[in-house]
């Protein structure tokens, strides 16, 4: 399931976790924390935030209808935030709003085509790279980094199956038949900090830190640019 037509038609909703930065949840958003074990204001301002400065330029993955994007725009007064999707996201996230500070590119792939080279101090996404495999993360990853500045900053949700099977399949909301199936077959791929370390290096990225220990149920990993 995790190929490029079934993540653009999947999608096609607008995925849609809330405020992020409010101390009461949403709904949906407690549901969403319930399964990954952990808050997402922890997220934003322990995994995010350190790394945001008033004029920096972001670049985003998969914003859907806006969650994380909004929070980030509050914190980026004279920067950008650039996001990439496979959806027109400008209908829900109105970059006519933000004077500017706002670009959203509708893209077929994963090769970042129309997104400026060397432009971005921090590329960002939640809820992503979980749904994609070990290709496919290898092409964002590759792809990301030549639109990064020397030195830019990566952070990335991802699907840990180690800690998952720590904290547990039916609590984290992902079907135990899944471990006998192919990536092919599921919607959350194989992958771990091991793996996700060697993506990283691969595609020319220094590894920072493989989890930044801020869920339970899925890594969140740090990266840099080397340039």
């Amino acid at each position: 399931m995790p190929t490029l037509e079934w993540l653009k038609q999947e999608f096609s909703y607008g995925y849609d976790s809330g405020n992020v930065l409010s101390w009461i949840p949403s709904r949906v958003r407690r549901s969403e924390e319930r399964r990954s074990g952990g808050s997402y204001r922890r997220v934003f301002r322990q995994g995010l935030l350190p790394y945001l400065s008033a004029r920096a330029k972001v670049l985003e993955l998969g914003p859907g209808k806006g969650s994380w994007s909004r929070a980030i725009l509050q914190h980026i007064p004279d920067g950008e935030l650039h996001t990439v999707d496979f959806q027109d996201v400008s209908v829900w996230l109105r970059p006519d709003a933000y004077q500017g500070r706002l670009i959203c590119h509708r893209v077929q792939d994963n090769s970042f085509n129309g997104v400026p080279d060397a432009y971005f101090d921090v590329f960002w996404s939640f809820g992503v790279l979980c749904h994609n495999d070990a290709s496919s993360i290898l092409d964002i990853l590759r792809s990301a980094r030549c639109k990064m500045k020397p030195g830019g900053i990566a952070i990335h949700q991802i699907g840990d199956w180690d800690k998952l099977e720590a904290f547990g399949w039916n609590r984290g909301g992902v079907p135990t038949v899944f471990k006998t199936q192919p990536d092919q077959a599921i919607w959350w791929p194989r992958n771990d900090q091991r793996m996700m370390a060697k993506l990283a290096e691969d595609s020319g990225w220094k590894v920072l830190n493989t989890d930044l220990g801020l869920l339970q149920r899925d890594a969140l990993v740090l990266l840099r640019n080397p340039g």
